[in-house]
């Protein structure tokens, strides 16, 4: 069986991305690719790709996961997110989590440690220390930025749908040398949401989907709006139907546009290697590595090209 060249490519949210932030989103999604393409180099799976670059992102006080999540009404994290693999359609995901550093590494427990696919607030709270995953002070995860965007969104006057312009989720998707492909994408939600509310990001088939029939697909943009469409299984399903993996998102994105107004981007990676990168917001931050080259970018119609000895020795630099 011919081996399959490894794919990993990685968006850190759909959305308006201020020029000041910019470099870091940039600097962040090149980063995370580079990680993910590490594992998969040394023969690792797309599974172990996508969460080490998922990972990387959530550490990374630029994007809305992990560290640097929103707030909701309250002032407090609740962070979703999701992993899944394409070969049995296996699948893990928890919503409303707090406290936690990487709520992505809890998700992979629930897939591979328990018979369940999505665990809340309180039960993964309680899954989390059955598990020895070590709980934080909800500080930690908050940053200044967050802090006051969330002060912000609670004068009276304030309009907290123009602040999630930058949404900020994050994702990766991966195809490794066996053909396996899988996805995992992780938010701290909307701003100022309120306590409770679970977006698209837990959700299969909306905040991603894998099959090693069809590829993988991660999305991003408003949670709401990908739901009515279930957006990942759409993709996926437009690519059964014969299209690229870019016309495939365009059309899906664009479906959700005229259907419910909704905004957002996707990653999809098809079983034969090949990727795109799409969104139908003002930006995204994205990267891929494909045959040790880097792409990236954030504008529509960027498109970067670098070689991974190139990024990885800027990334030393620090960009």
């Amino acid at each position: 069986l011919g081996r399959m060249k490894p794919v990993i490519v990685v968006h850190g949210g759909a959305g308006r991305i201020f020029q000041e932030r910019e470099k870091g989103c940039r600097a962040g999604v090149i980063r995370a690719a580079l990680r993910g393409y590490g594992v998969l180099k040394q023969g690792g799976s797309a599974l172990d790709a996508v969460q080490e670059a998922v990972q990387s992102m959530e550490d990374d006080p630029h994007f809305n996961a992990g560290c640097g999540s929103v707030l909701n009404e309250k002032g407090e994290v609740e962070m979703d997110t999701i992993i899944m693999d394409g070969k049995k359609l296996d699948s893990g995901a928890v919503s409303a989590v707090k406290c936690i550093a990487n709520p992505i590494k809890l998700a992979r427990l629930v897939m591979e440690k328990t018979k369940h696919m999505l665990l809340t607030d309180h039960g993964a709270h309680l899954f989390a220390q059955a598990m020895g995953i070590p709980e934080i002070p909800r500080e930690k995860l908050v940053t200044e930025r967050s802090r006051e965007r969330w002060k912000k969104n609670l004068e009276p006057d304030s309009n907290p749908e123009e602040f999630q312009k930058d949404l900020g989720t994050v994702g990766a998707v991966a195809i490794d040398s066996e053909g396996n492909v899988a996805c995992a994408t992780s938010t701290g939600g909307l701003s100022n949401k309120l306590i409770g509310r679970v977006g698209d990001t837990a959700c299969i088939g909306s905040g991603g989907y894998a099959d090693n029939h069809s590829g993988a697909t991660s999305t991003t943009g408003h949670g709401e709006s990908i739901m009515k469409v279930v957006l990942a299984r759409l993709i996926l399903y437009h690519m059964e139907q014969g299209m690229s993996p870019e016309v495939a998102a365009d059309t899906a994105l664009d479906y959700m546009k005229t259907r419910v107004g909704g905004l957002g981007g996707a990653i999809v990676v098809n079983k034969a290697g090949e990727w795109a990168a799409r969104f139908s917001t003002k930006e995204m931050s994205w990267a891929t590595v494909k045959d040790d080259e880097v792409y990236y970018g954030i504008h529509a119609g960027e498109r970067h090209v670098k070689s991974v000895d190139e990024a990885l020795t800027s990334e030393s630099d620090g960009f």
